[in-house]
């Protein structure tokens, strides 16, 4: 039978037929597209033609399709609806796909043409497309010879199985755990979440009601339930995610990354991993990071005090432990801002954020969703959308995955099934934004919810709206620490008033957010900011400490990270967003490795890029809007990062504006 994987897809918009794809399809799928691939390389290694762009760089852009098509589908499967056999394939897959990525990176007769093209005759894309791939070689191991270059092949392979079994601990600690509550135990629980809590327990085929490991099931139980030591046990249960089996995967990882980077000359794995980045090396990051702690840290102190105040008087312990913070901190922003998540919940209405974050890229670059049905999707919860430009033409195909399962991992995403290029059709992309909100009918989301659905949906129109040619710089592929400027920044049109008048409308009478709880939202923008900042950065701190050792022959990750945290002085109430044995970002695979500081570095540019709206006047000028679809959105990874930013705004920024918006600055918040 014809592997469907491996056949001429013929659904609308050139999707994968995931209703004829079965586990089984993808193992001889990725032989197959492997064995593909390599005879394309070996075609253009032993080309006898003297070696160019054409015959060298943009053919090994146009090889090896298949095989993109088949780890898109996979990939994508994975992380938003996977099961064992899923898992089991994964497991087999990765060192097989991480030696065959060494294979070409490692092959010399390849790397030698490439360094032998010219750049004489080249247009701007065409050079820094050669320039980033001869990077890339080199920073494989192109360069290494004997025995390094097969230590570098043995280290890349336990990496990738190493990073496999690191995310599927998580996701099968996060999966096994549920908290049964009877009736007894929703004391302070609102009727959003003693909702979506029933359903998940049905979920289980349980009695009663369920909180689970997803953020939108346990943020808002830690935050509204009354019965402390539930709070407690769900807390405990939350932090200790991957704690029982990732350890010695992680103190594994960090040794080989170590070694990694030493066959590449550099003295430490930060020092590699941030050499082409904006950052350039360690020192900028942790100088940034330090800048903000000290402020961060004092601000959080004195939440702690404030928190500890309002506990008294109510008669509970005086210490603010980690499983209390967000109960008091809740208590204290409604007394403080008469603000609370159960007043502002029935107007985010998750069809109504969507259609926010749609309204605003309308206004801002003439795009348009139209709603597509009947198209056969990954899962039948996920919706898709057609997006066209202000003309009328086809720009793209937006699929949106919105609600918690145990089949997929925590957190959210942007990811695409194609990318963009200019090379061969269909050339326009489809991307995903994934998500894990409590699903409910009608399905409510916190304001911190709808604040991830606006920071995923910039990074889907950092993919929807490039235009290159090649496929290697296509839309979020440029610098991690520039990579969320555009989710980032789109976050700001989430509060702006008109963008809130128009869709958060209460969910049962229609009626538009009142203006003075708009006031109100706003003014509690830079409520708890010390203790979101403080979380923030002791994850990014230790992801680069322990990414800066230059000997980890001995390195215990636990001691390792409770060092860094009393170094820095971590306040007792708060503790890492992310964990060590949790840390998704940085030890499920390699993307986000020495590399979370690079939310607060963009965060300086987007908070520095939304005052270029404001000192307009308007927070939809076109003008504005121009030029960030022209330097940012549509350029992919066309133009060097630093680059990129001075053609839209004029001069890179300080962090001014960052410190600013969190409040921590005097007078401030």
């Amino acid at each position: 039978m014809t592997n469907p994987l491996l056949a001429c897809w013929t659904a609308p918009f050139g999707l994968p037929p995931f209703d004829a794809i079965r586990p089984e399809h993808f193992a001889p799928a990725f032989e197959a597209a492997m064995a593909e691939h390599l005879a394309e390389i070996e075609a253009i290694a032993t080309d006898p033609a003297a070696p160019d762009f054409s015959n060298t760089v943009e053919a090994m852009e146009r090889a090896g399709r298949a095989l993109g098509r088949v780890g898109a589908v996979f990939w994508n499967l994975c992380g938003s609806h996977t099961n064992p056999a899923l898992q089991t394939i994964e497991r087999e897959m990765a060192p097989k796909l991480a030696e065959h990525r060494s294979r070409l990176m490692l092959d010399a007769r390849l790397f030698a043409r490439i360094e032998a093209v010219g750049a004489e005759g080249l247009d701007p894309e065409q050079a820094r497309v050669l320039d980033l791939y001869r990077k890339m070689f080199v920073r494989a191991g192109a360069r290494l010879e004997g025995e390094a270059r097969e230590r570098m092949r043995a280290i890349l392979s336990r990496l990738a199985t190493l990073g496999t079994e690191f995310s599927q601990n998580v996701l099968k600690d996060e999966a096994d755990w549920s908290m049964i509550l009877g009736a007894d135990d929703l004391g302070g629980l609102p009727p959003f979440l003693v909702q979506a809590a029933r359903a998940e327990a049905e979920a289980r085929g349980a009695e009663g009601w369920a909180i689970t490991l997803s953020r939108s099931s346990i943020e808002p139980f830690l935050t509204f339930s009354t019965r402390r030591e539930l709070r407690e046990r769900a807390w405990r249960a939350w932090v200790a995610r991957g704690t029982a089996s990732n350890w010695p995967v992680v103190a594994e990882m960090v040794r080989l990354r170590v070694e990694r980077a030493k066959l590449l000359g550099f003295p430490d794995f930060a020092s590699f991993k941030l050499a082409d980045e904006m950052a350039k090396g360690p020192d900028a990051v942790r100088d940034l990071l330090m800048r903000v702690w000290a402020p961060a840290r004092t601000k959080a102190v004195a939440e702690a005090a404030a928190l500890a105040r309002l506990a008294a008087e109510e008669g509970a312990p005086p210490e603010i432990a980690p499983w209390d913070w967000r109960h008091y901190a809740e208590k204290l922003r409604k007394r403080l801002h008469d603000l609370d998540e159960a007043e502002t919940k029935p107007y985010l209405a998750l069809d109504s954020v969507i259609a926010a974050a749609f309204d605003v890229a309308g206004r801002l670059f003439g795009l348009s969703f139209r709603p597509v049905e009947g198209l056969t999707l990954h899962h039948p919860d996920a919706r898709a959308w057609e997006v066209t430009r202000a003309d009328g033409s086809h720009l793209g195909l937006f699929i949106g995955d919105y609600f918690a399962r145990p089949s997929k991992r925590s957190g959210a995403w942007m990811s695409g099934l194609r990318t963009q290029q200019g090379l061969w059709e269909p050339g326009r992309p489809v991307i995903l934004n994934t998500c894990n909100f409590a699903k409910s009918d009608p399905a409510l989301l916190t304001w911190d919810d709808a604040r991830t659905l606006f920071h995923e949906f910039g990074h889907a129109l950092h993919g929807l709206m490039s235009d290159v040619r090649y496929p290697f710089i296509s839309g979020t592929a440029v610098a991690r620490d520039f990579v969320e400027l555009p989710s980032q920044l789109f976050e700001h049109w989430l509060s702006v008033p008109a963008i809130l008048s128009t869709h958060a409308r209460h969910v049962e009478t229609g009626a538009p957010m009142p203006a003075d709880l708009i006031a109100r939202i706003k003014g509690a923008e830079t409520f708890n900011q010390g203790f979101a900042t403080v979380e923030y950065l002791a994850s990014a701190l230790v992801d680069l400490e322990m990414h800066t050792l230059t000997d980890a022959d001995n390195f215990d990750p636990e001691s390792f990270e409770a060092g860094v945290l009393d170094r820095i002085g971590m306040p007792s109430g708060v503790v890492m967003r992310h964990a060590t044995p949790h840390f998704q970002h940085v030890f499920a695979g390699d993307g986000y490795s020495a590399g979370y500081y690079s939310y607060m570095w963009s965060e300086v540019m987007d908070a520095d890029a939304f005052r270029a709206f404001e000192e307009t006047g308007d927070p939809f000028d076109r003008d504005t809007a121009g030029r960030l679809a022209r330097h940012v959105l549509s350029a992919g990874g066309r133009t060097p990062p630093e680059e990129a930013y001075v053609a839209f705004r004029g001069a890179l920024p300080g962090p001014e504006a960052l410190m600013e918006g969190r409040g921590l600055v005097e007078g401030v918040g």
